[in-house]
């Protein structure tokens, strides 16, 4: 029986680059995004190119209901998860005190609680493995506030400040924590920027981290991780 992989946010950019990393080591895949039929053609694209059960569920975790949602058809389809990556994020740019309430709301639901209740909600299942590992992938705004970036910044420090929790709490079960901490890489978001791609660091750099943590995992933790862009960040 294949190893098992969720990996939420992972139709595109940094996490499908993680899915696809996952896939090629033989580990069947639990993807996510918010769209069913991008969800459908890209678990397909893996499955066929890797030979392993890939299923996508689509779901908005920014809601706590379908957050819950997500997690129940997850442990529906798998009862025993290997490596949970809790990827999904958004960057929405703006300062404290202008950005609108609603605008830190859906960053701090999205970047941080859909984390948190989606690792409370597979917890029980990861303890059952010997070997589970939690991945979150923070940000260097996790350690360095960013101009125009306040909001976004405050999340990534609260899920830096939960993953550091977190280890505390799977120590005695045997759960591995990591948090992962990337600087710029390039993705869509990126494509209008006047910059060149050799600028930034690829979704395959961070995919390779990713899955190192995993790798090394059996008598060590990989605490904390971050890298960057060769020339520093953007």
């Amino acid at each position: 029986m294949n190893r098992v992989a969720v990996i939420t946010g992972s139709s595109r950019g940094i996490g499908l680059a993680v899915a696809e990393k996952f896939a090629m080591q033989g580990f069947d895949v639990v993807i996510h995004g918010r769209n069913q039929e991008k969800l459908n053609a890209v678990a397909n694209d893996i499955q066929t190119r890797f030979q392993v059960k890939v299923t996508g569920f689509a779901a908005d975790l920014s809601s706590k209901s379908e957050c819950s949602s997500f997690v129940r058809s997850v442990i529906t389809l798998h009862s025993s998860i290997d490596v949970l990556v809790n990827n999904a994020g958004v960057f929405l740019p703006g300062t404290l005190m202008e950005e609108t309430d609603d605008q830190m709301e859906m960053q701090m639901s999205t970047n941080f609680f859909s984390a948190y209740f989606t690792t409370k909600g597979l917890w029980t299942v990861l303890k059952k493995n010997e070997r589970s590992h939690i991945i979150n992938m923070c940000s260097i705004a996790s350690i360095t506030a960013y101009d125009a970036g306040g909001g976004y910044a405050v999340t990534k420090h609260a899920l830096h400040g939960f993953t550091k929790s977190l280890r505390k709490e799977g120590i005695p079960l045997g759960i591995r924590v990591t948090s992962v901490m990337p600087g710029a890489t390039y993705t869509d978001s990126w494509s209008s920027v006047d910059l060149p791609q050799s600028r930034f660091m690829t979704t395959s750099d961070v995919a390779n981290t990713v899955w190192n943590a995993w790798e090394i995992n059996e008598h060590t933790v990989m605490e904390e991780v971050i890298i960057r862009p060769i020339e520093g960040d953007i």
